[in-house]
């Protein structure tokens, strides 16, 4: 029997970091999770009972009773979608979406897949039962997206992937309106305004310059409670408390600091002014990008692929495929994913491009930007997320999810067919003629 050394049990931890460390970890774990959860619920374990069992919480009199499916969608997702706030608001202080010109495109690339998929959703599923699902075919899944990318994408995908990117920080705004105002049922207004008043008073917070983190959090909670008892999904509260997170590049007075605190330590090493050495870098870095550093691990590591697991289980019979095979809501959702993504992506950025209103990054090509539209039909996420919302039915939801699936592994592999057909999955990286978006050399706030 062979023996592991720790030399090499060191070895297989580096290598197991590094991979969990990389956007294409991620989508393994994420389609990981899609497995099991299709084995667990087509085999006798369990898999919607389990799901199904209650746990309570109570403070005082006070008491919160969800089954464990809730539990992960209304709350632990919570912090998925205060992730996505995060990066919205540091990409709009720091990114790819400072600027007119450099959001527009992505934004109208977005739109355009926002819109065209919703619209061939409607085409097959108008007055019928489901025609409140279209929300179903509208999103891009983030981290798939992306994961997807680094595994069949172009040789040098950098660029594209900067444009993909800020295309579902967009796209993510439009899918939480959309599960905002159209997948609301009911309004307590007295609890939708107590959570308001508490995001005002963060905002003025935010103003002043005060920033402990245990304050926002307790805060946070109080918010998420009051949305939850509203009738209004929490989503809204992760992304409202990741805008309010300062984004900034370090500032020189900061840097000026740490530098000198650093020196301090190196003169005299000692306990008090390591911690102290260590505060003042900490402290040069914004709070944003600070929680984005312990939050993103937790969010796609964790959370996402926990969510996977307790929602795209799917039992898969010969009864439920032939509905599927048969289902306007199923091939609604492919049409959307498969040809309305791609198509509307593109004709948002041609008319971008076009009117001159936009501009690209400057080294992608028209074969990488097609292909990185047939990607963007990858919805599983949000998509799972929206099925919850929008169907009771449990046939429904079935083919729903038969949908998704179909859909999203349809749009992976249409992506990666324009790839190829186009010479992207090898070559050499060179300017393609586009319009540019100069590069902004990166210098510190004064």
């Amino acid at each position: 029997m062979a023996v592991t050394t720790l030399t090499e049990r060191g070895e297989l931890s580096r290598a197991a970091r590094q991979f969990l460390s990389t956007e294409s970890g991620s989508a393994v774990l994420l389609i990981g999770a899609a497995v099991v959860a299709l084995l667990w619920a087509n085999l006798p374990l369990g898999y919607e009972a389990f799901w199904h069992m209650r746990l309570s919480m109570t403070v005082g009199g006070a008491a919160l009773d969800l089954d464990l499916r809730h539990w992960v969608n209304d709350g632990l997702m919570v912090l998925f979608f205060f992730s996505v706030g995060l990066e919205i608001a540091r990409e709009m202080t720091l990114g790819e979406l400072r600027g007119v010109k450099a959001i527009a495109a992505p934004a109208a690339a977005a739109l355009g897949g926002l819109v065209v998929p919703a619209l061939l959703f409607l085409a097959f599923n108008a007055g019928g039962e489901a025609s409140n699902a279209w929300g179903i075919a509208i999103s891009t899944d983030t981290a798939v997206l992306l994961g997807v990318l680094a595994l069949v994408g172009p040789r040098c995908p950098d660029q594209l992937r900067v444009f993909l990117l800020a295309l579902a920080i967009v796209d993510d705004i439009g899918a939480v309106i959309a599960i905002a105002i159209f997948y609301t049922e009911q309004v307590n207004v007295g609890a939708l305004l107590l959570a308001i008043v508490l995001f005002l008073a963060l905002l003025g917070l935010r103003y002043v310059r005060f920033w402990r983190t245990p304050f926002y959090a307790v805060i946070g909670v109080v918010m998420w409670v009051a949305v939850l008892a509203s009738g209004v999904h929490p989503s809204v509260v992760g992304v409202a408390l990741g805008l309010l997170v300062n984004a900034y590049a370090p500032r020189r007075q900061d840097m000026k600091r740490a530098l000198m605190v650093g020196k301090t330590f190196i003169l005299d090493p000692t306990p008090e002014r390591a911690l102290a050495a260590q505060a003042a870098v900490t402290e040069a870095i914004s709070p944003n990008e600070r929680l984005q550093l312990k939050i993103q691990p937790w969010s796609s590591y964790v959370i996402v692929p926990l969510f996977v697991l307790a929602n795209a289980g799917v039992v898969l019979t010969s009864e439920t495929l032939a509905s599927a095979f048969t289902s306007p809501l199923t091939w609604g959702i492919v049409a959307g994913l498969v040809l309305g993504k791609p198509i509307g992506v593109t004709l948002g950025t041609w008319v971008a491009l076009k009117t001159g209103f936009g501009r690209v990054p400057d080294t992608l090509r028209w074969g990488q930007l097609f292909g990185g539209a047939g990607l963007s039909g990858i919805g599983f996420t949000v998509a799972l997320f929206v099925t919850e919302l929008a169907l009771d039915d449990e046939l429904l939801v079935s083919e729903a999810k038969i949908g998704i699936l179909t859909g999203s592994i349809l749009a992976a592999v249409v992506g990666w067919l324009i790839f190829r057909l186009a010479g992207e999955r090898g070559g050499q990286c060179s300017p393609s003629g586009l319009p540019t978006l100069p590069p902004r050399p990166w210098r510190p706030v004064d």
